[in-house]
């Protein structure tokens, strides 16, 4: 064994006698090396870890179900700042980091540190927590907002050790264990997407102007959501943003509930091909747009 295949091995063997479920990756990838399923055959079986290292440099993959974790990914902006980043008279983007401890201010609680912390290779980190035992926690990208992914029972990571491009995975304290995940951040990851949108006060209006506008409203879901998905490669994620847009606004008027929304727009966009992580991110983006600026009539 090289000297830095036998570090990523120990680093295996670390996260196995922690008692999280570990599985081999590809060296230098995220794609797991198992023919099998790897929910299945995770382990903390310290030979199993030996047996597998030994064959080649893997990365390591953590199942964070079997391992009692969710794990919060916090990512740094590709794209350009929206109009909520705006600050001092700047624009800049926000990063995942940024939106979380935005969403404890909201709540009148702290940025949920003191826990286990991975920095991954793009500029991001790792923060995981101990899972509840009655848990309900779910795999998520951008729901809970822009460039915060949440893995949980039937998700995983790639743990500290592994390296990609080069860069490795870093543990800011190796020896401090998960803390346990706050009540308040495990309401939100058992809440439905875009849970950032429904926290917006929704503006009604008067009974008469009500009934004429949930009328206009629905039609409007079934022609956006007919839009989508028939939207055509080069102009679906376009559509699809303009469409949460569009709804998102009738969302905050009170016209429509946020979760149809939600759910036609997201298949219609997967009818359309989009990749569902995609369009999560995209249709939660699109309705914080317009739920700032509620439909009048």
């Amino acid at each position: 064994m090289s000297r830095a295949e036998s570090a990523v091995a120990r680093s295996a063997l670390a996260a196995a006698v922690r008692g999280w479920h570990v599985f081999p990756c590809v060296p230098g990838g995220k794609r797991p090396a198992l023919r099998g399923n790897w929910q299945d055959l995770a382990t903390t079986s310290p030979a199993q870890v030996r047996d597998w290292w030994a064959r080649a440099p893997y990365n390591i993959g953590i199942a964070c179900g079997p391992s009692g974790l969710v794990v919060i990914d916090l990512d740094l902006p590709e794209e350009p700042a929206e109009d909520d980043d705006v600050a001092g008279g700047a624009l800049f983007p926000l990063s995942g980091a940024d939106r979380l401890s935005r969403l404890a201010r909201r709540r009148g609680e702290r940025y949920p540190a003191g826990t286990y912390v991975v920095d991954t290779p793009s500029g991001g980190c790792h923060l995981y927590f101990s899972a509840p035992a009655d848990s309900r926690a779910r795999n998520s990208a951008g729901a809970l907002g822009p460039h915060i992914d949440v893995r949980a029972d039937g998700g995983s990571v790639v743990g500290a050790g592994s390296r990609i491009g080069g860069q490795a995975y870093t543990a800011r304290s190796e020896g401090r264990p998960p803390a346990r995940l706050p009540a308040w951040l495990g309401q939100l990851v058992t809440q439905s997407p875009a849970a950032e949108v429904t926290d917006v006060p929704a503006q009604r209006l008067p009974v008469a102007d009500r009934a004429q506008g949930r009328a206009y409203a629905m039609a409007a879901l079934r022609a956006e959501t007919e839009r989508v998905a028939s939207a055509r490669p080069g102009t679906r994620n376009d559509t699809l943003n303009r469409a949460a847009f569009s709804l998102g606004q009738l969302v905050a008027a009170g016209l429509l509930p946020p979760l149809p929304v939600i759910t036609g727009l997201i298949s219609a966009a997967r009818h359309a091909g989009l990749p569902e992580e995609e369009a999560v991110r995209t249709v939660r983006s699109g309705m914080a747009g317009g739920s700032r600026k509620p439909r009048t009539w």
